[in-house]
């Protein structure tokens, strides 16, 4: 049975531990209010710049760009968007989850390869020795499009040289601090979407080659950095949620722990007063 010094010994330990996630709360909620700014602001520029994208796809031949170029499929990159830390509840889980269940499903259809971006993603799957062929870990701070450039351009590179015959990004799309969906989408090739949707006839200047080559690197460039952003916020409301609720149950297990510790300490002060009480009734007999 546990005695009074350790229980009090938990009750602080327990006391420490919450204010250590209170902490955390804190610190996500100021990250996730930037975070939130960043994607806002981003979302409209990635989702109209697909759209045009898709658009100019459905009005081009295949072969006008090396990225519009739809091939057999043998050989495909997963980009998966993980984060460098813990403590956020099944953010990482989730994800990576949704990443194994893509390569279970199409192992037998073609070969994947593995661009991890977050070294949750890279210990997680290095673990499992599966075809990584890249892996790198998020800069401090907040998310720069530097990094998204960076995998764009070696994505772009490869693509064309015959690399891989299809790309698909693996991320958690950010809905609020309360909820994120891990989310498998199409890179490359641009999937063409309806002509009417858009209508209109486009003229190209200088040139529809020109044009393409300028705007189809910048294109995955956009979507990459979006995916992380995308991530980004996702992550530190998923951190927000986790670390409220283990302040929450904190409090609750000191509350239990309070209440364990008051009536051993009243055992204990009744069975003192029964030791005195029959120490004096020996002495008068």
């Amino acid at each position: 049975m546990a005695t009074l010094r350790d229980i009090k010994r938990r009750i602080k330990s327990v006391k420490n531990t919450q204010q250590i996630t209170k902490a955390m709360k804190m610190v996500a909620a100021a990250k996730l209010r930037r975070a939130q700014e960043d994607i806002v602001a981003a979302r409209p520029y990635a989702q109209k710049m697909m759209n045009v994208l898709s658009s100019l796809a459905a009005r081009t031949k295949s072969d006008s760009h090396p990225l519009l170029e739809v091939r057999d499929v043998k050989k495909v990159e997963l980009i998966v968007v993980t984060s460098d830390r813990g403590m956020c509840g099944g953010f990482n889980t989730n994800i990576m989850r949704l990443a194994e269940n893509f390569i279970r499903n199409n192992t037998d259809k073609f070969d994947i390869g593995l661009n991890l971006v977050g070294r949750k993603g890279k210990d997680y799957f290095k673990r499992r020795g599966l075809n990584i062929r890249q892996d790198r870990t998020l800069p401090p701070g907040r998310p720069n499009y530097k990094l998204a450039a960076e995998i764009g351009q070696d994505v772009a590179e490869n693509y064309i040289n015959g690399a891989f015959d299809e790309v698909y990004v693996v991320y958690s799309e950010f809905k609020s601090a309360m909820s994120q969906r891990p989310v498998v989408t199409r890179l490359l090739p641009i999937e063409p979407i309806d002509a009417g949707e858009f209508p209109g006839e486009y003229i190209f200047e200088p040139s529809e080659e020109a044009i393409l080559s300028e705007l189809l690197p910048k294109h995955i460039e956009v979507q990459i950095f979006r995916a992380i952003l995308e991530s980004a916020a996702s992550e530190h409301g998923a951190r927000m949620t986790a670390m409220d609720s283990a302040t929450k149950n904190a409090k609750e297990m000191i509350a239990g722990l309070t209440l364990k510790y008051n009536r051993a300490r009243q055992a204990a002060i009744t069975k003192e007063l029964m030791e005195i009480i029959g120490g004096a009734e020996a002495l008068k007999g």
